[in-house]
């Protein structure tokens, strides 16, 4: 456990607590580690939320499917990223959305309800862990109902731009790179590929952006 405690220390979830006391705290926890290749389902849709996880290496997305497998990308999460935390301490029976592995990584599991309750043991660090947690989940409310913001723009324009300032305000600065290529985009703003490619050609043309791959710059 050791190799991860420089990520484990990123983690919002262990904000807080000193991390000299790591090892006792997963052992308490129980903790566990686990690979998954490329494009596999680290939690599937329909299962039941037990499980909060940690991203420790490579980068995974949270996916969302209609009834006529269309495809959207609600959240794209890197290494100290949480993910599944909403929906197991909810203790739903069936998640509603799929998070696939975007890349080999690695992720930890920990039993959400060995967080929310105490143990015999009266481990001082519970109570700042669920802190943590809640905090966590205040700041994705946030990021969802931004992304909402971004999704109900009528036109494909108007998506890409309230897209592009969101990642320029985060960035604090109008050079930066995303974290999708065109289809991955595409499924995260709601709208076609072939449209959005061609919208990101006329921004070009017109002065108004420069990109090259997934880097961006606002020219505006």
């Amino acid at each position: 456990m050791k190799k991860y405690f420089e990520i484990l220390e990123k983690c919002p979830l262990f904000s807080g607590i000193d991390m000299k006391d790591i090892s006792v705290m997963l052992g308490c926890l129980g903790a566990r580690v686990e690979s998954f290749d490329k494009k596999y389902t680290i939690f599937a849709e329909g299962k039941p939320a037990k499980y909060i996880g940690i991203v420790l290496s490579g980068s995974a997305q949270v996916i969302s499917n209609d009834y006529y497998g269309n495809r959207s990308i609600l959240q794209s999460v890197d290494p100290s990223d949480l993910i599944g935390e909403a929906f197991a301490c909810a203790d739903v029976n069936a998640i509603p959305v799929s998070v696939i592995a975007n890349e080999p990584c690695e992720v930890m599991f920990i039993e959400c309800k060995r967080i929310l309750h105490s143990c015999s043991n009266a481990c001082g660090f519970h109570a700042q862990m669920i802190f943590n947690l809640m905090k966590d989940l205040a700041k994705k409310n946030i990021m969802f109902h931004d992304r909402i913001e971004i999704t109900s723009k009528r036109s494909t324009r108007e998506k890409l731009l309230a897209y592009l300032m969101s990642r320029a305000r985060i960035a604090n600065s109008a050079s930066f790179d995303i974290p999708f290529d065109r289809q991955e985009l595409a499924d995260y703003l709601e709208v076609d590929r072939s449209g959005l490619s061609a919208e990101i050609g006329k921004m070009k043309k017109e002065g108004i952006i420069y990109c090259r791959k997934n880097h961006f710059e606002l020219l505006i």
